[in-house]
């Protein structure tokens, strides 16, 4: 099939193999790198969200606890405390868009409010921050009855020696907690302790459509690219080999029919021009044998 086509043709054919086969073999690799980027992306900003939410914490600890400590045993009120400021802040972010699909929790065994409840999977992963004292941060991702989701998370201990007039014992805590939440759950913390961990999560569908329009971005680049050296490749073919090979055959066929007056024209010192010059010779020593032809043949 090959013999059959023009040297163009076989040109071209070869060029959109190497773009089809290379564009093949580096698909997988390409897509995997650009999930791993897609993935670092989402993993810092959703670790920039944790350093947030850890510095609303701190904040409601030392300032907003102080001052507003005194009238919880009128009226228990939910923003002194951390977890809830920092929960209440998160789901005010997540009503600007590029935040919506973020979701956060302060997941613990034993929490004052059962929302803050750890499932198993982030039960194991608490229980690793306990156990392993240098590890400070995991990330995955995770099948959930809604989809797959990306998740990371860090470890929250007991810093402030104020956390535990709530979380101690259920006689130094306020009694209007006691009314609201029950005595059962959420004591026995102790100082310099691990009792939670902050999870902030992403559906997964959105690391791997990130890392989809990138590799579509890529990929449609590097074809355009291709595509435009495959048309250079043709025009200068064209120019360069093809349109001196017609003159050169179409000159050939003449002197091959007797018409030695047209002469082949050399315009390069490349292999065509080399071509030419071995043509030329031809001609001249076919133009000898002519001349020794006809003188013999006169004498």
């Amino acid at each position: 099939m090959l013999k059959n086509l023009k040297l163009r043709q076989k040109f071209t054919i070869l060029l959109l193999v190497i773009l089809v086969v290379g564009m093949s073999s580096s698909g997988l690799a390409l897509s995997a790198l650009l999930r791993q980027n897609a993935t670092n992306d989402i993993a810092s900003r959703a670790l920039t969200l944790i350093d947030t939410m850890t510095s609303i914490r701190e904040y409601t600890l030392t300032q907003i606890y102080p001052e507003l400590s005194l009238k919880l045993e009128e009226k228990f009120l939910p923003q002194v405390v951390s977890a809830y400021s920092a929960r209440e802040v998160f789901e005010i972010l997540r009503k600007k868009p590029e935040y919506q699909d973020f979701f956060y929790k302060e997941a613990a065994i034993n929490p004052t409010n059962l929302r803050d409840k750890a499932d198993s999977f982030e039960a194991n992963i608490l229980e690793r921050f306990r156990k392993e004292k240098d590890l400070k941060e995991v990330n995955g991702f995770r099948s959930l009855p809604i989809g797959d989701i990306f998740y990371i998370c860090r470890p929250l201990s007991i810093k402030q020696q104020a956390c535990l007039q709530c979380h101690s014992t259920p006689e130094t805590a306020p009694k209007t907690m006691i009314d609201l939440f029950g005595a059962v759950n959420g004591f026995g913390w102790h100082l310099n302790e691990i009792v939670a961990a902050q999870f902030v999560s992403i559906p997964a569908s959105k690391v791997i459509e990130k890392a989809h329009q990138s590799s579509l971005l890529i990929v449609g680049l590097v074809s355009a690219v291709f595509i435009v050296v495959i048309l250079l490749v043709n025009i200068f073919l064209n120019r360069q080999v093809i349109l001196p090979l017609k003159r050169i055959t179409r000159i050939a066929e003449e002197v091959s029919t007797g018409h030695l007056e047209v002469d082949f024209e050399q315009v390069s010192n490349d292999e065509i021009g080399n071509l030419v010059k071995a043509f030329r010779r031809m001609k001249l020593s076919l133009e000898m044998a002519m001349k020794r032809i006809r003188s013999h043949t006169n004498s």
